[in-house]
């Protein structure tokens, strides 16, 4: 049997943030540090924020076309955890096509969980190449109109 892995199944609507109000690299890992905290499956924000900060050390996560995939295997995650944040500002993320980055999806995942971490990572990389998909998240009004369509489009 062939084993699904779902964004959706590791995100929920309080780890969703329309609004991100920093305007740097670190703020913004920190801002989303701060989401990820409120997942039961997340130990401690400044584990997580050292985590994607050394992460991000290695090189940047910003991958291009406006999107930052933030992650990191951490001894404070108890589960695969994911978030999402929308900055109305581009932010310089150090992206690999020197554009600003407003579409976050950040994660953590315990050490030992590679295969689910990976999974995720794949997932997602191929849901934002779509102009289309990265257009319908950045119009989202609520967080669970981002739930609603990144499960739409993961169903196609």
């Amino acid at each position: 049997m062939v084993d699904i892995v779902k964004i959706t199944d590791y995100m929920s609507e309080d780890l969703i943030k329309l609004d991100l109000k920093s305007k740097t690299k670190e703020n913004v890992l920190n801002e989303l540090s701060e989401l990820m905290i409120k997942s039961s499956n997340i130990k401690d924000k400044n584990i997580i924020k050292k985590a994607l900060t050394e992460r991000e050390e290695l090189g940047s996560t910003g991958i291009g076309k406006g999107i930052a995939i933030p992650h990191a295997k951490t001894s404070g995650a108890s589960k695969l955890t994911v978030a999402f944040g929308l900055s109305k500002h581009k932010i310089d993320f150090e992206s690999m096509d020197g554009e600003g980055v407003n579409i976050f999806f950040v994660f953590a995942s315990p050490i030992e969980d590679s295969k689910i971490y990976l999974k995720v990572l794949a997932r997602i990389s191929r849901l934002i190449r779509s102009e289309t998909f990265r257009n319908k998240l950045l119009n989202c009004k609520d967080p669970a109109s981002v739930i609603k369509y990144i499960n739409e489009e993961e169903c196609i």
